[in-house]
């Protein structure tokens, strides 16, 4: 859902060297909570190593995992526009996490002095409109088969960035259901069938996909 370039790379050079000094590094470990859904937006996170799980919670107590970010992308951006509120999901490290935390009077200051700031923002809004749409479409439209391999990619194009080799993707079958939609029998079955056909590799809470190419196949 977040943009996928870095996130303040859109900032000329000295505002950004200004920007990052005042970023204070949180650390967090594997399944740790970074914030929860409902706590009070202060301050902007931006992914500095490892990779974050974005949930919300339905009326219901059902749960549902919207996003996985990466290195780069940005966490909690509605905290640093008005009018404050609270956080509209919970984010979760999936692994040990590095993060950049920046407090939402940081960005104030930097939306009143330098324009590149707003257009940095508005673009991410904009990024995550659209790949909600398309969560949407997918969920409308989409058999769960479909879904869930498209999710599977997605996840694993993050952890793809810079390696040369398949990377295992820290989800569990709970994990992979909360992304498809759908019930977590179901995405067994599915992430079996997928195993018994060679195009994942189930481990112990992690999911290696040998060949992106031949696994997109099936979520066209």
């Amino acid at each position: 859902m977040a943009s996928r370039t870095r996130f303040f790379d859109a900032l000329p050079p000295e505002t950004r060297r200004h920007v990052l000094a005042q970023g204070v590094r949180r650390r967090f470990t594997r399944r740790e909570i970074i914030f929860h859904e409902g706590d009070s937006a202060d301050s902007l996170h931006v992914i500095d190593r490892g990779h974050v799980a974005v949930r919300v919670t339905t009326r219901r107590g059902d749960s549902a995992m919207l996003d996985v970010l990466g290195p780069g992308d940005a966490l909690g951006e509605l905290a640093v526009l008005p009018p404050r509120g609270s956080r509209s999901a919970t984010a979760i490290a999936l692994e040990d996490t590095q993060t950049l935390l920046f407090s939402a009077d940081v960005f104030t200051s930097l939306r009143q002095s330098h324009a590149e700031a707003v257009e940095l923002l508005l673009a991410i809004l904009v990024e995550r409109n659209r790949a909600l749409t398309s969560r949407l479409l997918d969920a409308l439209f989409e058999p769960v088969d479909t879904r869930l391999v498209r999710r599977l990619l997605q996840v694993d194009a993050h952890y793809g960035r810079g390696r040369d080799a398949p990377a295992a993707l820290p989800l569990t079958q709970e994990d992979v259901a909360s992304l498809a939609g759908t019930t977590r029998e179901s995405a067994n079955r599915l992430l079996r069938r997928l195993a018994d056909d060679g195009l994942v590799v189930l481990g112990r809470g992690s999911i290696t996909i040998p060949e992106r190419e031949l696994l997109g196949r099936r979520a066209l």
